[in-house]
């Protein structure tokens, strides 16, 4: 595949912005969380602030091979970004991530505490309950648009959610757990109600911590991104449109985030694969019927 002048400036961008619009989004999540629940809520640059005085705390080493683990995360995660931006096939890009996450948990079970421990199956968890949504979405792709080619889909002449939707429905409601917000913020959550002590970052400090909250930043730009792939066509606006309904649903993950109570491993699943088997296998059906 060969990239376009686009495709290099949508990588270097995803690079160089994606953690940047990645904190000031985790502000605004701070911020509207804030004012959902009657408080003024921290700074909108807390986030920086935050990981800026991670970087200089002192290092404190909890396992050597910790660091290993959470920069090849990092790496895989920022790579699945860089293929997804640079239009390349996003069959490929969804497997990137997946191993990515599976640094994780290794980073997470190296230190062999019981929080982290726990945390880390836990997160084994999230990703069996999201991992169909994730592979029915390519495939889905693939049946409207013949291709899994990322370029190839963001330039077709209609956008594929209006032959998509039930994917759509499945792929926003796995972003809750992708994103670790409740009800389904298991393994790990954003806020600092996690009954685990902070799940698989228990043992994160400094250093280590900021890498894990950086690399969040660029994956959520890159499910963001996906989000924004059901909407782009061929048409220069369409790009407009997508960046409004990206805004959306986010919104809508905030909302779900503070309007609902955590539920137990074995109901996110149920709920994940019904939501999937419901939304995306209809939609399949119709889908293979019509094409």
């Amino acid at each position: 595949m060969e990239m376009t002048m686009v495709n290099w400036i949508a990588v270097a961008a995803y690079i160089l912005l994606a953690p940047i619009i990645g904190g000031l989004l985790d502000g605004i999540d701070r911020k509207i969380s804030a004012r959902m629940q009657r408080r003024v809520g921290p700074p909108l640059l807390q986030p920086f602030y935050d990981v800026i005085k991670l970087f200089s705390k002192q290092v404190i080493i909890v396992s050597r091979s910790q660091m290993f683990f959470l920069l090849s995360y990092m790496i895989l995660i920022i790579v699945t970004g860089v293929m997804f931006f640079a239009g390349t096939d996003i069959l490929m890009c969804f497997f990137v991530m997946s191993t990515g996450a599976t640094f994780l948990y290794f980073a997470a079970m190296v230190t062999s505490t019981p929080y982290s421990t726990m945390g880390a199956n836990r997160e084994l968890m999230q990703m069996l309950a999201y991992e169909p949504a994730v592979l029915l979405s390519c495939v889905g792709f693939y049946l409207a648009e013949g291709t899994f080619d990322v370029n190839q889909i963001a330039s077709s002449r209609f956008s594929s959610i209006i032959y998509l939707p039930g994917f759509f429905i499945a792929f926003v409601f796995i972003l809750t757990i992708k994103m670790r917000k409740s009800p389904f913020d298991l393994s790990t959550s954003h806020h600092m109600h996690q009954e685990l002590v902070k799940g698989v970052t228990t043992e994160m400090g400094a250093r280590n911590l900021a890498i894990f909250q950086v690399t969040e930043w660029y994956e959520n730009i890159f499910l963001l991104g996906v989000v924004g792939l059901y909407i782009i066509n061929a048409t220069w606006w369409s790009i407009f449109i997508a960046i409004a309904v990206v805004l959306v649903v986010y919104f809508i993950e905030i909302l779900i985030d503070n309007s609902s109570a955590r539920v137990k491993t074995d109901t996110m699943i149920r709920l994940s694969w019904g939501v999937t088997a419901l939304s995306a296998g209809v939609n399949l059906i119709i889908l293979m019927i019509i094409k």
